[in-house]
């Protein structure tokens, strides 16, 4: 048996990141998906840019306030205690919008883990 409890404000934030990201996989010894928490102020994105993945499917749990997810068919407004399901080779781009309210929170969870298939996304090449 294992468990463990992992405080997350103790993981430091990723460098060189649009917003705050603090990848919570490695801490909790999960080793199956990708766990990440983000913390974008208001005009902040949480991907470094707009992109798919190849192979991972990614799950965005609202915690508070409302994420902006924009996608080629327009954009989602996500709110607190919603999921938004984003399948592979599906392009979009999480933020928070300029003129918000506030911070937004999210925790995204990725499976499988995949470090290296985000490919970026043009929308003017479509």
């Amino acid at each position: 048996m294992g468990y463990r409890v992992v405080d997350t404000d103790s993981v430091e934030p990723k460098p060189d990141r649009p917003c705050e990201c603090r990848k919570l996989a490695g801490p909790g010894g999960f080793d199956s998906a990708a766990i990440n928490r983000f913390r974008a102020d208001p005009g902040e994105q949480l991907p470094l840019a707009y992109h798919y993945h190849e192979t991972q499917q990614e799950a965005f749990y609202v915690l508070d306030g409302t994420l902006s997810v924009e996608t080629p068919e327009g954009i989602y407004e996500v709110p607190a205690d919603d999921l938004f399901v984003v399948d592979p080779e599906s392009p979009q781009r999480a933020y928070n919008p300029a003129d918000a309210d506030g911070p937004v929170t999210v925790l995204a969870i990725g499976a499988p883990p995949a470090a290296d298939d985000a490919v970026a996304y043009d929308p003017d090449d479509e």
